[in-house]
């Protein structure tokens, strides 16, 4: 991250971080990777720490690369999630709101593509979101965080649409 971004996520943070303690809750930041806004409201709202490390993992693992990529690794079903593209700074709560928007397609899609939808916690969510709007953690994106069962139903759907004989 170049010195103004940082600057920026830094300032961002510390505006949320005063912007929440006004109304009587708690903020801390971290590296850019793991930032943390474990965060009360009122004691009857949590929000989730954002790590984008685990994200990293997670954008493999819960198989949204087969559709979206980053770093022109992944599918061409669904937008690049290149954080070039994204917003910045970011509201996670609009990034899921433009999930909501296309969650049907989506459901569709994993139905077809995986075979069942996937299941995905909040906490996973606010991984996710993290990972796909931090440029330095999607750097370090690569086919080796993609497991193994997943690389091999993208190379299965890749031969599929390019009509080559697969088994």
């Amino acid at each position: 991250m170049n010195a103004i971004g940082h600057n920026t996520a830094t300032i961002s943070a510390g505006v949320i971080a005063v912007a929440l303690s006004t109304f009587g809750t708690f903020a801390t930041a971290a590296s850019h990777a793991t930032q943390i806004f474990e965060t009360t409201v009122e004691s009857s709202l949590t929000l989730p720490e954002m790590n984008a490390t685990n994200g990293r993992f997670l954008f493999g693992s819960k198989a949204c690369v087969v559709c979206h990529s980053v770093n022109g690794i992944g599918g061409e079903d669904a937008p690049m999630l290149d954080a070039e593209f994204m917003n910045q700074p970011m509201n996670p709560f609009d990034f899921a709101a433009k999930m909501w928007r296309g969650a049907e397609v989506m459901v569709i899609m994993q139905r077809e593509e995986l075979g069942n939808v996937i299941e995905i916690s909040g906490q996973e969510l606010a991984d996710i979101t993290a990972f796909v709007h931090d440029r330095e953690e999607q750097a370090r994106f690569s086919i080796t965080d993609v497991p193994e069962d997943i690389q091999e139903l993208m190379d299965h759907l890749k031969a599929e649409e390019l009509g080559v004989p697969h088994d």
